[in-house]
């Protein structure tokens, strides 16, 4: 559970968030300068802000009767945006940074290296490292302290396309398999769907909505408020044997099969991100087109803005965005409830586990 009730004055507006979680991953999102980072530093004991923090039943902040933890003992693990490793240190000693010299330390240590399989890092400095390595490393330092919270700051913000694809399988990890809580600030609606359970759209200083990742991070809101949104899709299956010399078939849990490119072992869960721009819809059924991918479907939901618009269609059990002009829309007579057809190329999806 993670509870808050945060007053901090910012330069702009007051930053003023009263929301409750139960799921223990959770996306915040919202527009740049919308108070993202300043709420992460305020949970992290870095600003002094005021009203109440709860973090697993455990109050570190009530202002009223003037408990306000210090940094340190609230087991808070933060990972920003440059991930901030010591630049004299290596990868090892920045990871054992935070740790005891106990063997419950060392232990931690081993778990933390292994999950994020940056062995082979350790003697580096962080200069020498890429973008995603030190990412990893930080990520390693944050969970080798054991915190009871997570708070990453855009860590994928600065990452490009192919090192984003080997990052979010540690975050899934960490989700799944280590189930630390966490709190994940992302412009991405893709990545935070996959990541979360629950969401906090923020506006101003203010929460504009709160609850169920699916709910809160609707286009049409989300649109409205963040410019910087994006909307990739995102697709799980099992990934079946590959064909000779050709794409791998991903059988999505409907029963219904993707060509994909190559990526993970036959049996084995997968996840790929597309593009909403790579998602071509047509009015009637389609044949004989170089696309490998061709699936029925119907439309949910069309979002407007300016010339653009986001058209959300469900098809083999699948809720996909496409990015379409308006006059698209308007030719292809786009409203809910309309069958279309999807035809999306094989070498669009991006592998990302």
């Amino acid at each position: 559970m993670i509870g808050l009730d945060v007053r901090l004055p910012l330069a702009g507006f007051p930053l003023a968030v009263s929301a409750r979680f139960e799921s223990g991953a959770v996306a915040v999102m919202g527009p740049s300068g919308a108070g993202k980072t300043s709420l992460l530093e305020s949970i992290a004991g870095l600003r002094r802000a005021a009203g109440k923090i709860a973090i697993g039943g455990e109050t570190v902040l009530d202002s009223e009767r003037s408990v306000d933890l210090p940094p340190e003992r609230r087991r808070v693990g933060y990972v920003p945006q440059d991930s901030l490793l010591f630049p004299h240190l290596t990868a090892a000693e920045n990871v054992r940074f935070a740790l005891s010299r106990e063997e419950a330390g060392r232990r931690l240590f081993d778990e933390a290296v292994a999950m994020l399989e940056i062995e082979a890092l350790l003697p580096r400095y962080p200069a020498t490292l890429s973008g995603g390595e030190r990412q990893r490393v930080a990520l390693a330092r944050a969970l080798a302290a054991k915190p009871r919270l997570l708070l990453l700051d855009e860590p994928l913000a600065a990452v490009d396309v192919e090192l984003k694809g080997r990052i979010l399988p540690y975050l899934l990890r960490v989700r799944d398999e280590m189930r630390v809580p966490f709190l994940y600030v992302t412009h991405n609606a893709g990545e935070a769907l996959l990541l979360a359970r629950e969401a906090l759209l923020l506006r101003s200083g203010r929460v504009e909505s709160a609850g169920p990742a699916g709910e809160v991070l609707s286009s049409r809101r989300l649109a409205a408020i963040d410019p910087m949104a994006r909307f990739d899709n995102v697709v799980e299956g099992v990934v079946e044997a590959a064909e000779a010399g050709g794409p791998a078939r991903l059988r999505l849990p409907g029963g219904e099969v993707l060509r994909v490119p190559s990526s993970g072992v036959a049996g084995e869960k997968a996840i790929y991100s597309l593009a909403p721009e790579d998602v071509l819809l047509a009015a009637h059924p389609l044949d004989r087109v170089s696309a490998r991918n061709v699936l029925a479907g119907n439309v949910e939901a069309v979002d407007l803005g300016g010339d653009d618009a986001l058209v959300r269609v469900l098809a083999a059990g699948v809720a996909w965005r496409a990015h379409v002009t308006r006059e698209a829309v308007r030719d292809l007579d786009l409203v809910a409830g309309r069958p279309v057809w999807l035809a999306i190329k094989t070498q669009a999806f991006r592998p990302i586990r």
